[in-house]
């Protein structure tokens, strides 16, 4: 086939600090992740050794204050730095991506002295993290949560089971909402759970149709004892803090699903313009071209997209609209151009010697995690049509 690398990703970064930042991301991407990654997909491996390296290289707290351990970048650039990562292997930017939620509630909502006595370790001492609010009768409907945290003295106890938890079952710690007064969203509080607290344990991981090294299991909570001071925010106070959180992750995951899709083009590019039929690159019939030149626009609007969320939000602006509106289009378009990628490989895309149909079975859940897409359509119509008259 081709002999032709793909070209660097041209960005627009703020500081030479982020241009040394990408770089540096590159460099590990290319070194200790891709080589790797079919392989690795394939068995089913995590690789926490790779989780490691980034925190030891503070990849995992870029959005946070360095004063803890974190990088002090702004979202413009933490999102441009998964984007590369996950261009390389989803799993290893996707599981970022959900660190830096479940670091979320202790970051932004933490006392002084929680922060003190548990972020530094958070953000740079090598955990890993994992959230918990999903539930297997409660996902979009999230405020119907039934996990229970029940005071007894300073400390609460907690009983229930929390489902399709990225990292669920390894995770050092969990960042999880529990129910603590009545229903509905304002009787839920946020807790910051360590790995190994007794009565914690994990399910036997899912079997997924792709990012099989990515472990999703259900967590399940027996009279798990936790001191009120690992008690995030206010009581009642865990649905906002949730939902506040998720409007960061989707950006994540927007960044995530173009970085999935810019993998699958340069494959497509590499592989047309390698594969002759006729007389000629396959890249040369005007069937295939335009399918690329569609494939390479969908990818530079969602990365506007997102950039432009990102911006709002290093900015103090109110970003949710443009949040799920990154996240929709940037999933969506990750699994149209992974198809496209299988189709223009034809009988090789279909096959595991190239990566591109590990790259189509890897964007569908892109379009399901950290709410659905047709639940971004919800939350995009209210804010731009008002909320349902019900």
């Amino acid at each position: 086939m081709s002999d032709r690398d793909p070209q660097p990703v041209e960005r627009q970064l703020p500081t030479e600090e982020a241009r040394d930042l990408i770089s540096l991301v590159r460099e590990i991407a290319q070194r200790e992740i891709a080589p790797r990654a079919a392989e690795e997909e394939d068995a089913g491996r995590f690789p926490r050794e790779v989780f490691t390296l980034l925190s030891a290289s503070g990849l995992l707290g870029l959005p946070y204050d360095s004063e803890y351990g974190g990088g002090d970048q702004p979202y413009e650039v933490y999102l441009q730095v998964l984007e590369e990562l996950a261009a390389a292997r989803l799993t290893v930017g996707l599981g970022v991506s959900v660190h830096t939620l479940a670091s979320y509630a202790l970051a932004a909502y933490g006392t002084k002295q929680q922060q003190v006595e548990h972020l530094s370790a958070v953000l740079g001492g090598g955990l890993l993290g994992a959230y918990c609010l999903s539930e297997p009768a409660s996902g979009s409907d999230a405020a119907s949560l039934r996990t229970k945290a029940v005071r007894d003295g300073d400390h609460w106890v907690i009983n229930g089971t929390k489902a399709w938890i990225t990292h669920g079952g390894i995770a050092d710690f969990y960042t999880v909402m529990a129910r603590t007064g009545g229903e509905g969203s304002h009787g839920i509080t946020a807790f910051l759970v360590p790995g190994d607290a007794e009565g914690l344990s994990g399910a036997v991981p899912e079997k997924k149709m792709g990012m099989k090294g990515s472990p999703t299991a259900q967590v399940h909570f027996d009279d798990v004892r936790v001191p009120d001071e690992r008690r995030l925010g206010d009581e009642g106070q865990g649905f906002a803090i949730a939902l506040s959180a998720l409007d960061s992750g989707r950006l994540g995951i927007a960044a995530c699903a173009i970085g999935l899709a810019q993998a699958a083009l340069d494959e497509a590019v590499a592989y047309a313009t390698g594969r002759r039929q006729f007389g000629h690159p396959i890249s040369d019939f005007q069937g295939l071209r335009f399918m690329i030149a569609d494939m390479a626009t969908q990818i530079e609007a969602g990365r506007a997209l997102y950039l432009a969320a990102a911006r709002l939000r290093d900015a103090g602006r109110p970003f949710a609209k443009q949040a799920a509106m990154a996240k929709l289009h940037c999933t969506d378009t990750a699994m149209k151009v992974t198809t496209d990628a299988v189709q223009i490989l034809g009988g090789y895309g279909y096959t595991a010697d190239f990566p591109v149909e590990r790259y189509m079975r890897e964007a569908k859940v892109l379009q399901i995690v950290e709410g659905t897409n047709q639940i971004q359509r919800m939350v995009i119509a209210r804010h731009v049509a008002g909320p349902e008259s019900r």
